[in-house]
């Protein structure tokens, strides 16, 4: 592969940075902080990017005395201190972590598409129940009897869903991640699918600007390999599409080989990745 040229280099980081406004808005933390440049973020743990040290603006404090206040920040909240390693920050910070400690977790790929050019599953039918503020189908019917459910909030009812698919039992998540899912200041397309009255599939998309994220995509193991996360996905990039997005982002933990086969079916290709440092406070 031949070397970018200064245009393409300065592109690549312009559109790098974009993404991770964009990703950064359609994921709030329960509790956030902003120290010199830096959001320290904190879910009790839900995820590493909503319990985590992201670099969003110029710094004037040293480094080390940085690293050192977060570190106690963590340490009051009983919680691993972990930062985000992106392709824009300086590699001596994350040597610098590595040195003090931090082990590298939660290797993700964030892949993108040109809504122009996805593949998507071929709808059989549409129906509109219920009103709602995008003018979403209630119901979006699909080859084999199956349907796909839309909403343009985010419901009770999904989220009691999306607890049972991914396994969130602990209180204090159950308590405070549905206010985080309120506090997303976007425009979101919630889809799910039920069998017998019980969500067994969720998807969400939440648009900023000209782009759609992609995010929560989950299917019970009782139904996999039955094409419910293709239609998922196809339902809500079409919406985003119909609603004014040009482009779709989406982020898969590296190692995930069936989610990287589904994406790039529908037509996503990577772009760049970024991984956490992580260390256990004594």
């Amino acid at each position: 592969m031949e070397p970018m040229s200064r245009s393409e280099r300065d592109k690549r980081e312009m559109d790098i940075q974009y993404l991770e406004e964009v990703s950064l808005n359609a994921w709030p933390s329960y509790m956030i902080e902003l120290y010199d440049g830096w959001l320290i973020r904190f879910s009790y743990n839900y995820s590493y990017r909503t319990n985590s040290v992201e670099q969003v603006g110029i710094s004037t404090i040293p480094v080390e005395e940085k690293i050192a206040y977060c570190e106690a920040v963590y340490d009051h909240f009983n919680s691993p201190c972990s930062f985000k390693i992106q392709p824009l920050l300086d590699p001596s910070f994350d040597h610098r972590l590595s040195q003090r400690g931090y082990d590298v977790r939660h290797i993700t790929e964030v892949m993108t598409a040109d809504l122009n050019d996805v593949s998507l599953l071929k709808e059989e039918q549409r129906e509109y129940i219920f009103e709602n503020r995008l003018n979403l189908p209630t119901l979006v019917h699909y080859a084999g009897g199956m349907t796909v459910e839309l909403n343009a909030v985010v419901t009770d009812e999904w989220i009691r869903g999306l607890f049972h698919l991914n396994g969130t039992s602990e209180p204090n998540l159950r308590r405070i991640v549905p206010s985080m899912y309120a506090a997303i200041p976007k425009e979101t397309i919630a889809a799910s699918i039920e069998i017998d009255g019980r969500i067994v599939a969720t998807g969400l998309g939440i648009r900023d600007r000209d782009y759609i994220g992609i995010y929560a995509i989950y299917v019970s193991p009782s139904c996999w390999r039955r094409g419910y996360a293709r239609a998922i996905c196809s339902t809500i990039l079409k919406e985003a599409r119909l609603q004014g997005a040009r482009y779709a982002y989406l982020q898969v933990v590296k190692g995930n080989t069936a989610a990287k086969k589904l994406y790039r079916s529908l037509g996503f290709q990577d772009f760049y990745t970024y991984w956490f440092r992580s260390k256990v406070l004594s």
